[in-house]
């Protein structure tokens, strides 16, 4: 658990490169450990669990960003795990598109490059963010993607820093055979599959495998840690 005495976190407002602006979560570690994480949603907005994600890495020295992406459409948008929730996101996303997204996500990185060398962490959407952001965008030294359900369409993109990929081997909605074209694609990505479901990070929804999360935590510090120099210790 993230002590508050360790961070800061206010809401910020980030301008992207078409001039549109969006709010975004900003956690300030008193300690900072020198580098910049962008953490990026899921389908359900900037909610509860993706600020407490951002509070674990910034409890760990890491300047934190996690833009609302959402915000070009529906702002200050929090859906519930379910099925209309899932409807409903999948409604925004497609309203938004990549090209616009990844320009709020381009605002991130460079607000987030104040704190040190940049990563991307994304989950869901955001995990398929986090993976274009490595073939598309500038500014960063890595990204890592969770159940990037929308990743296998780009595969064939070529990445322009490490990639680190964690799936669900119980995921319905990312085949076998998806992740097989993604590590065709790019076989440098570093890819791993864990006995779980879709979401299984997320301990506010039923698909929760907390076995599988600890372990791609400790996967995902590690990672860092090279890319970033930063500490491995789980939040």
């Amino acid at each position: 658990m993230t002590s508050s005495a360790a961070i800061a976190t206010s809401t910020v407002t980030l301008t992207a490169g078409d001039g549109h602006r969006l709010s975004a979560y900003r956690v300030a570690p008193k300690r900072s450990n020198g580098a910049g994480l962008v953490v990026l949603q899921e389908l359900f907005g900037l909610n509860a669990h993706i600020r407490e994600v951002c509070d674990a890495y910034g409890g760990l020295g890491y300047g934190v960003i996690s833009p609302a992406l959402f915000d070009r459409v529906a702002p200050g948008v929090d859906l519930g795990y379910d099925q209309p929730g899932i409807e409903s996101g999948r409604k925004l996303r497609a309203q938004i598109g990549w090209d616009a997204a990844l320009a709020d996500v381009q605002a991130a990185i460079d607000a987030a490059s104040a704190a040190g060398p940049v990563a991307v962490l994304g989950y869901c959407w955001g995990g398929s963010l986090a993976f274009l952001a490595a073939t598309r965008l500038r500014g960063i030294r890595c990204a890592v993607g969770y159940y990037g359900g929308q990743t296998a369409p780009f595969a064939e993109e070529k990445i322009r820093v490490p990639v680190l990929l964690h799936f669900g081997t119980l995921d319905p909605r990312i085949p076998p055979a998806d992740i097989e074209r993604i590590r065709h694609g790019n076989p440098e990505i570093e890819i791993h599959a864990f006995p779980a479901d879709h979401g299984f990070n997320c301990d506010h929804r039923k698909e929760w495998h907390e076995p599988s999360a600890k372990d791609a935590l400790a996967l995902t510090l590690a990672f860092l840690s090279r890319c970033l120099k930063a500490p491995t210790k789980a939040p």
